[in-house]
């Protein structure tokens, strides 16, 4: 009896073992999972709102003089700071910064910070392009792309996406428990594309 008791106890500290394994190492890729980093060529190039230093549009600029789009879009918001939008400021840099390139770049304002929200917009603008694109290179942070794709996707179906993975290491990396702020991007993103997966994917 003894020999039976202490058998089935192995078994379950082994298979105590293996379930702690298996959550260790998900654990482990799950900052790899929100990352998705797959340009493809595409007919326009898209820099979605919420940059930091400036990382994403330089990355999208980047990208349309490497040939991976005829133009370039860059989104940002109608909030005001110091008597100007977002978007004034933008189309000023974009001005200044792009050099002979300014005229296949140009910005499309947006009304909302949510990805989801943003998505109408971006639809809008992509309206207004000529001639019509068939497929859009996303350009965002490297822990936004699976969610920031996976809402575009959805939400305009008619363009072939792809995504561009911008690395910001003042925001995250990888292991990402290796720096408080990684650790912080990554509990938001996580709970983030979690929400959108369960609650909003499903509405039209």
């Amino acid at each position: 009896m003894s020999q039976y008791i202490l058998k089935h106890k192995t078994v379950r500290v082994l298979i105590v073992l293996v379930i702690g394994i298996v959550v260790l190492f998900g654990v482990y890729r799950s900052g790899d999972y929100l990352v998705v980093d797959r340009p493809e060529r595409s007919d326009i190039i898209v820099v979605l709102a919420g940059d930091h230093n400036d990382f994403r549009y330089w990355r999208g600029l980047e990208l349309l003089r490497g040939g991976y789009g005829q133009q370039l879009i860059v989104d940002a918001t109608n909030d005001r700071v110091y008597g100007r939008s977002y978007a004034e400021h933008a189309a000023d840099f974009v001005a200044q910064s792009a050099g002979k390139d300014s005229p296949k770049v140009r910005v499309c304002t947006i009304t909302n910070d949510s990805t989801v929200q943003e998505a109408s917009n971006v639809g809008h603008c992509l309206a207004h392009v000529l001639p019509a694109p068939g497929s859009v290179l996303l350009v965002t942070n490297d822990y936004h792309t699976r969610r920031a794709l996976s809402i575009l996707t959805a939400r305009l179906p008619q363009y072939h996406w792809s995504a561009d993975a911008v690395n910001d290491p003042a925001l995250f990396g990888d292991p990402w428990w290796h720096n408080r702020e990684w650790a912080k991007t990554y509990l938001l993103e996580w709970e983030k594309l979690l929400w959108w997966k369960i609650f909003e994917s499903w509405r039209i």
